[in-house]
């Protein structure tokens, strides 16, 4: 049947291969699997039916046994067609052939084969249980055949599995396997590991057991021959037994093993913690370690070590036993059953380490004699019972305080608190930034840090640094910063900058450091000042220079200095949208004070683009050593004149201020503000009139009155003027006009007027048409021609 279900296997496996879909529950290892299971049948019936001591008949009744037409046909039955023997002698005699062939078969050979390949698909199927129950059935068979090596590796891979699924009855079988696996080839690790698992609470063994397993451990440390393991065979036995006596009689120690004890369920479980979730830098760390023995009897330990993450401090967790191993005196190494060992361990943590988190990377237990033989058992972290009572179970138990009393509490609910947090000492400072707020945009805002010593000592190596503090939000929605610091306005900016060092600062001693900061917009800011010193502290009799910081933050308003208008007029002063091309217009800036500051301003500038320029050579600013107060407003005019020849939108340029605080003086530098002016649509107009003429004029004098009109076309332009009468003056010139310009040419009209009233009074109006435009002009140079003109009085001597 073997046979028949290991060649249905390589059938379907090769049907597999040509495209057949297997699935989990229906591939080769289950018939993999069968064929081994009846293998391992026909080994157990072997036993049991075939005498060890049975020897080959001397008739050989199985000699004609491959001449047979038929399997299964007996030699000395040919041609015989009862069912009775035809000589009870010669069935006896074939039968014991037979037995005999049997007993010679290894039939652990036969099975490993068939167990692999049922493997093989197991782990190709994603059954990882029936994966690991055919490898112990692998280790076993390994174990029958006596390859022992393999056998004991094999039951290595699986027995984390069933330890983490707490298949407490399974993993003790398999442990129990491993150790007699562990004797034969005398594997000292292997054996030591093993045996410490099976002194534990979870193995499943009689007490006996325990206590043999722990006589055969406390022999091993003693460089002595452990007791054969119940259930081997005796041949292999006094092979285990001199292996074990070769080691022991060469008079070298074994080299020292270590035992990882958070992947094993150990007879000795082990928990640390810090008693607090974070310690002063100026007073002592304590840890507090416990050993628990599930052992049946009391065992001593040579060196317990707890490892931190800074290995400066492994010196103050050591506890050395000072007696021998087999001293029956109690001491602080000596652990009972069923009993807790507390060590407390206390040291001061340097001052690198203040404002850090310390952790416990591991503790170490050493069995057996340091100089000689002996095993290290290593947890990592603070130890626990990791396997049987993992992290995501533990949440949910009974909070105990760190710093209650761990010898009333239950062992299993001991609280895991492997890393603090080394707090600095609380600084005693008085430290203030005074400022005169709110800061305004783009200046050069002053700050001084205040530090006054409240301390009973003098301190010295007072550091200073002051900073931004950036949300996360603000830092991604803008990607340049905004927020400029400076220690002094000669220096570059930086986002982090450092006061001088100073040396040495008297109890209640003040000193004030001053630094600029510079915003490029509105809006709160906030400032980090952080001041370090140095101090000496008495830490448990022994003065010692602790380091202290004094962190504050302080908020900063910014707002905008001014509010400036732009906007654009013509040379009559009425708001206008659009320029003509080649006509000169007004830019108005109206610049209102928002600062509750007074400011001075040095003077303004227009930056023009290209297609605009001043109207005229020199236009100097308006606003030249003005100060404004808060809701003041100052107004200034710039004549521009705009170039081109095809109607655009064109950008005028931008505008910028020199200014600062009064209160501030010369030791601030002055601070810029910049607005853009409009963009302004440009159109151009066939003909450009000026107009020449006084301030004003007098009564009965005569008033020069001049026109230029300019054809900017490339056609010649037949026009018409008429200037209409008016009763406030007397007309000296053409009241009606008509002639040709040249393309890019001018045409001079000249005027002379006698004023007959005095005041503000209309000017006679000139008409001006274009025959080619016709209609046009009229709209377009209303906004040029000046209508009113203001005339004096003479005044008669």
């Amino acid at each position: 049947m073997s046979k028949q279900f290991a060649v249905f296997g390589d059938l379907f496996e090769e049907a597999i291969r040509a495209g057949l879909t297997a699935i989990q529950t229906q591939h080769p290892g289950f018939y993999y699997q069968e064929a081994a299971r009846y293998a391992i049948a026909r080994k157990q019936l072997c036993r049991g039916l075939c005498p060890a001591e049975l020897k080959y008949p001397a008739s050989d009744p199985l000699a004609e046994a491959d001449k047979m037409e038929y399997y299964g046909q007996r030699p000395w039955r040919q041609g015989h067609q009862s069912l009775e023997a035809p000589s009870v002698q010669k069935e006896r005699e074939g039968i014991q052939a037979l037995q005999y062939r049997e007993c010679q078969v290894d039939h652990s050979w036969l099975v490993i084969p068939l167990l692999s390949s049922a493997i093989a698909q197991f782990k190709k199927y994603k059954s990882p249980r029936m994966k690991r129950y055919l490898v112990v059935q692998m280790g076993e068979e390994y174990y029958h055949a006596k390859d022992y090596s393999k056998a004991l590796a094999l039951l290595g891979r699986v027995t984390w599995e069933y330890r983490s699924e707490r298949w407490w009855s399974i993993l003790t079988n398999i442990l129990q396997l491993s150790l007699r696996c562990a004797y034969l080839v005398m594997s000292f690790e292997e054996y030591v590991t093993v045996s410490i698992e099976l002194m534990g609470r979870y193995a499943q063994v009689p007490r006996e057991e325990k206590i043999r397993i722990q006589m055969n451990l406390h022999k091993i440390f003693q460089d002595e021959v452990p007791e054969p393991e119940h259930g081997c065979e005796h041949d292999s036995v006094e092979k285990g037994r001199a292996l074990w006596t070769t080691i022991s009689a060469g008079g070298k120690s074994r080299s020292p093993i270590v035992v990882e004890m958070n992947s094993i369920t150990a007879f000795v479980e082990c928990k640390a913690c810090f008693t607090a979730d974070s310690f002063l830098c100026e007073s002592p760390v304590t840890v507090k370690l416990g050993l628990h023995s599930f052992a049946p009897m009391p065992i001593r330990f040579s060196q317990l070590s707890v490892r931190f993450s800074n290995e400066a401090y492994n010196q103050f967790g050591i506890v050395v036993d000072e007696n021998a191993v087999d001293d029956p005196i109690e001491s602080t190494s000596y652990l009972k059953p069923g009993q807790t060992l507390w060590h407390t361990f206390q040291f001061i943590v340097e001052q690198d380490d203040v404002d850090c988190n310390l952790s416990i990377a591991g503790v170490d237990l050493v069995l057996g004699s340091l100089e000689g033989c002996c095993a290290t058992l290593r947890w990592t972290d603070g130890g626990g019972d990791a396997i049987v009572h993992p992290f995501a179970t533990q949440v949910h138990r009974k909070k105990v305080a760190l710093n209650a009393d761990f010898s009333v509490v239950s062992w299993d609910v001991l609280p895991s608190n492997y890393s603090t947090h080394i707090s600095p000492r609380e600084a005693n400072l008085d430290v203030q930034l005074l400022q005169k707020g709110p800061a305004l945009v783009n200046e050069f805002y002053l700050m001084t840090v205040s530090i006054t010593n409240t301390e009973v000592a003098q301190i010295s190596n007072v550091r200073t640094s002051i900073s931004v503090v950036t949300a996360v939000a603000d830092a991604v929605a803008t990607a340049q910063p905004n927020t400029f610091l400076y220690e002094d306005i000669d220096l570059p900016c930086s986002q982090l900058i450092s006061m001088p060092l100073l040396e040495e600062l008297k109890p209640n001693q003040k000193v004030d450091n001053v630094a600029y900061v510079r915003c490029v917009d509105s809006g709160a800011r906030l400032m980090c000042i952080q001041v370090s010193y140095q101090i000496p502290i008495d830490i448990s009799g022994k003065m010692s220079m602790c380091n202290c910081m004094k962190e504050i933050t302080s908020s900063i308003e910014v707002c905008e200095p001014f509010n400036i208008t732009v906007s654009l007029t013509n040379m009559k002063f009425e708001k206008i949208e659009k320029v003509q091309l080649g006509e000169a217009f007004l830019s108005r800036m109206e610049v209102k004070c928002l600062s509750p500051w007074p400011v001075a301003l040095q003077g303004s500038s227009l930056n023009l683009a290209k297609l605009v320029k001043f109207a005229d050579e020199e236009s100097l600013s308006q606003l030249t050593d003005v100060s404004l107060k808060q809701n003041d407003c100052a107004v200034e005019f710039r004549c521009l004149l705009s170039s081109g020849q095809t109607p655009s939108e064109i950008d005028i340029g931008s505008y910028s201020i020199e200014w600062r605080r009064v209160q501030n003086g010369a030791a601030v530098p002055f601070a810029s503000t910049t607005v853009s002016l409009p963009t302004v649509e440009a159109e151009p107009i066939p003909l450009s009139l000026h107009v020449d003429m006084p301030a004003y004029g007098h009564m009965k004098a005569v008033l020069p009155l001049t026109y230029l009109l300019h054809n900017q076309t490339p056609f010649v332009q037949d026009m018409e003027i008429a200037m209409e009468s008016s009763e406030a003056f007397m007309l000296s010139g053409h009241k009606q006009l008509f002639f040709r310009i040249l393309p890019d040419s001018q045409h001079i009209l000249r005027y002379n007027l006698f004023p007959l009233f005095p005041g503000y009074v209309t000017l006679p109006r000139l008409r001006v048409n274009m025959v080619r435009y016709s209609g046009v002009l009229d709209q377009l140079l209303s906004s040029v021609v000046p209508t009113h003109i203001f005339i004096k009085v003479c005044m008669v001597l």
